[in-house]
């Protein structure tokens, strides 16, 4: 029997539903929490990614099978790809402030339409996704995996041409090294001798 608030100072026993979900709010609190802390680390992130990746790429190689769910993350990669590679606002159908296009045009930053964080995170998960449905094996469809990969690769090449001609068409290039910084004016030195004149 379930025992809500009492009146009389008794004992308070809380429903099962209401327990697991004070454990999945707890759960998500501490996930959010590593998630977070997780955050400036660009590289120790993208290293646990490559891990993952080479754990699924291992798993898909020995059972020589579920194909068509690495075609399937191939596709979804593909999609994030493109949303990292654009920028947040169109160019073509900018109502608000677009890119500079010239030299005289007010500086704005790049900004992703998916930001590096969110990219790496949904290829982090779908990876993770993809690992766990390779244990089920109604997802093992019989292909002919070289017919997938062909289309696959012919999907990449187009959609990369048009980012491609999309990027120099507006003059904008989504990857910050190699790019000129700011520096800020350097102090100059002055020499005592010219303090000292009249």
């Amino acid at each position: 029997m379930n025992v809500g608030v009492g009146t009389g100072g008794g004992d308070v026993v809380s429903s099962p539903s209401s327990t697991v979900s004070q454990w999945f709010f707890t759960v998500s609190q501490r996930y959010q929490h590593l998630l977070d802390k997780s955050t400036p680390h660009v590289l120790h992130r993208w290293i646990f990614f490559s891990v993952v990746t080479l754990i699924y790429t291992v798993r898909v190689y020995f059972v020589e099978g579920f194909y068509i769910i690495t075609y399937g993350l191939g596709i979804y990669i593909l999609q994030l790809l493109i949303a990292f590679l654009s920028p947040q606002v169109d160019p073509e159908i900018a109502d608000g402030p677009s890119l500079p296009t010239r030299g005289s045009d007010e500086f704005r930053p790049f900004v992703r339409r998916l930001p590096e964080f969110k990219f790496w995170y949904s290829l982090t998960k779908a990876f993770c996704i993809g690992f766990v449905l390779t244990f089920f094996s109604a997802f093992d469809v019989p292909v002919f995996w070289p017919i997938l990969l062909f289309y696959w690769l012919v999907l990449l090449i187009s959609t990369m041409k048009r980012q491609i001609m999309h990027m120099i068409k507006y003059r904008y290039v989504p990857f910050t090294f190699g790019k000129q910084r700011y520096s800020g004016k350097k102090a100059t030195v002055i020499d005592e001798a010219d303090v000292s004149r009249p």
